[in-house]
């Protein structure tokens, strides 16, 4: 259900490339996005598998793609709100491609649970045993993104087609703030809150802090620990989420885990989860 649920929101935008308002109706075209979808992820997870991790796109270069990913579903949601006449279907050039390519470029736009998968693909050591990890993921979202890709072709041929396009606008423009905040190029607030506790007399910082993955976030969301010296930070699993995947210190960690850093300068460490929606920092003192 988490997966069915991230991975809508996630991947759900590249749809809107293939809603047309004026020739809505062939269904053929979400059947073949959803097979590209198919065919990428299980060749990706047989990669993996026979590579392991050195074929894994860093944080950053996901983050990008995140961006890029964002742009295009605003792309597409202006054309679903541009108005005007519509052409006999002989008068249109149609790609034959693009329904399976669009649906291939969702593994360039990966949920936590996704990133979760591909970590099981990379430990597997077997291109098999990989791609079958990545296959048995998509057949299970399958059909959430097969009732998505039917309900936007549906509205696409109404007058809420304006309505669904201001939706998807605002779904790129979340994509691209996940983007932004999973490369770090968001800035980052490091106040913490502000207790009876802090009020009074100081304690030296922990060489061990945990912290508590939940579907809201990560609690306690700022935590301070000790400068200078290795840290372990002690992730726990609360509930079952994209928190489930973090991403910190340039490494995607799924969790529950053990991530011991090296000695940190004083100052903020801040971490996000695997589709840069929830963040948590580490004041380093």
């Amino acid at each position: 259900m988490a997966g069915t649920a991230s991975c809508a929101a996630a991947q759900g935008g590249l749809l809107m490339g293939l809603v047309d308002r004026c020739h809505g109706r062939d269904p053929v075209l979400v059947g073949w996005f959803l097979a590209g979808r198919l065919a990428s992820y299980t060749a990706t997870g047989a990669l993996l598998g026979l590579l392991g991790s050195a074929v894994s796109l860093p944080p950053r270069a996901r983050a990008a793609l995140l961006v890029a990913a964002g742009v295009m579903v605003i792309v597409f949601a202006v054309r679903l709100m541009r108005r005007g006449r519509c052409a006999p279907p002989s008068e249109r050039p149609v790609s034959r491609y693009k329904a399976p390519l669009l649906g291939a470029a969702t593994i360039l736009v990966p949920c936590g649970v996704t990133i979760s998968m591909e970590m099981i693909a990379v430990s597997s050591g077997s291109p098999l045993a990989g791609a079958a990890a990545m296959a048995g993921f998509v057949i299970g979202t399958t059909p959430a993104l097969a009732l998505l890709g039917y309900v936007l072709r549906r509205v696409s041929r109404t007058r809420l087609a304006r309505v669904a396009g201001v939706v998807a606008v605002a779904a790129g423009l979340w994509t691209i703030g996940s983007g932004l905040n999973l490369g770090g190029w968001l800035p980052t607030d490091t106040t913490a809150p502000l207790s009876t506790s802090s009020l009074s007399a100081p304690t030296p910082a922990p060489r061990v802090v945990t912290v508590w993955a939940t579907r809201d976030g990560y609690r306690p969301a700022f935590v301070t620990a000790r400068a200078g010296v290795p840290v372990e930070v002690i992730f726990k699993v609360a509930e079952r989420g994209c928190t489930s995947t973090v991403t910190i210190d340039g490494r995607d960690v799924a969790l529950p885990a053990t991530v011991r850093l090296p000695p940190q300068p004083p100052g903020p460490l801040r971490y996000v989860c695997g589709m840069g929606m929830f963040t948590g920092i580490i004041n380093f003192s």
